[in-house]
């Protein structure tokens, strides 16, 4: 027997929110951490093991040995303005040996208080009532690679998914090419609607005109008579 359990779309973070988050002044750690989340698609506890070992900054990579959901290894990059941030973030830190990312006095940092750091910078954006979660910012990473077209397949893989039907629930939120055929087609049915619109509107501006213009056939018998 087989259960169908729902099967939510993923909540990916607006761009403008995107924005608003990032333009937020933070500390160096604090940013750098968002922006590689956010840049790589790593889930969050993945990246609170990361080590400054598993970091290639010259080819912008960092190796996940074994993936927190699924055990999976894998590589993921990261952008530019994610290098700026952490190169600011190195700086601080120093180049130890240990966690990339830690807490207080060197001790690791905990997924409360990775959590709680977030809940501060979005309450600073003003989004606060949105509902985002850690999580959020690694849809947000998905969706926005599709929407730049890139394969769902190279998607899958930088996931860590390891079944391509969990991949293609992000392209069913940001698949623009389906956004577009609907929206090209309902403008086709609109214009076409109005014409029949204007169509009708002629053919009953005729009748009437027909019907004050031509006399009644009870006129005319009385004109003959």
């Amino acid at each position: 027997m087989k259960i169908r359990l729902p099967e939510a779309l993923p909540r990916a973070m607006e761009p403008e929110d995107v924005e608003r988050l990032l333009s937020v002044n933070s500390n160096a750690r604090d940013r750098a951490m968002i922006l590689l989340l956010l840049r790589t698609g790593m889930r969050i506890g993945e990246l609170l093991s990361t080590t400054l070992r598993d970091v290639n900054l010259r080819e912008q990579k960092i190796l996940i040995f074994e993936a927190e959901k699924n055990l999976l290894g894998r590589v993921v990059y990261f952008s530019g303005d994610a290098r700026k941030a952490l190169d600011t973030w190195l700086e601080i830190r120093g180049t130890m040996p240990g966690l990339l990312f830690h807490g207080y006095k060197g001790k690791s940092l905990s997924y409360p208080a990775a959590r709680t750091v977030f809940i501060k910078y979005l309450k600073i954006a003003g989004l606060s009532h949105k509902g985002y979660t850690l999580h959020c910012l690694r849809h947000t990473y998905a969706t926005e690679l599709l929407n730049a077209l890139m394969p769902i397949e190279c998607l899958e893989k930088l996931l860590g998914h390891k079944n391509l039907d969990v991949t293609r629930r992000y392209a069913r939120l940001s698949d623009k090419t389906r956004e577009e055929e609907y929206f090209k087609a309902m403008a086709i049915i609109e214009r076409r609607e109005s014409r029949e619109h204007h169509q009708l509107d002629c053919e009953l501006q005729t009748i009437l005109e027909k019907t004050q213009l031509l006399p009644s056939h009870s006129e005319e018998l009385h004109e003959h008579s």
